[in-house]
């Protein structure tokens, strides 16, 4: 399986924990991650969380108990989840997988910086959303 990178760490294994909502990935490089859902899906690559441009991300709340009801892959890049909130257009590359476990500490704490500036909270349901042209 290969990464984006040329020579990037591809997952050697992939675990999802439902019941601790994790998913352990263990990289050709000896490293493995314990992904939380959440942070998977307050970061997820999709134009709905992203936006389709800088600027434009889309702060998510209320994802604390999201699971993952299912994990397809795709290619042999990627794989995508479906979210238990319904959300199933991310596609998390093996390079975006290892970003994620790798920098876990200074995500949480951006969310965390996020949210405080917008004055929302973790918890808070997210906003009905008026309709969006990408149909998300």
């Amino acid at each position: 399986m290969a990464g984006l990178k040329h020579n990037s760490p591809t997952p050697q294994s992939l675990t999802v924990h439902g019941q601790s909502q994790i998913l352990e990935v263990g990289f050709s490089d000896g490293r493995t991650f314990r992904i939380p859902f959440e942070l998977m899906r307050i970061y997820s690559p999709s134009a709905e969380v992203q936006g389709h441009g800088p600027g434009q991300e889309v702060l998510q709340t209320g994802k604390r108990s999201v699971g993952v009801q299912s994990l397809e892959p795709v290619g042999n890049y990627a794989v995508q989840p479906t979210f238990s909130d319904g959300h199933e257009s991310g596609i998390f590359s093996w390079d975006y997988l290892y970003f994620l476990g790798d920098q876990q500490d200074k995500l949480w704490a951006d969310y965390e910086r996020r949210l405080q500036a917008a004055g929302v909270a973790r918890d808070d349901p997210m906003p009905e959303k008026a309709g969006h042209a990408c149909g998300h």
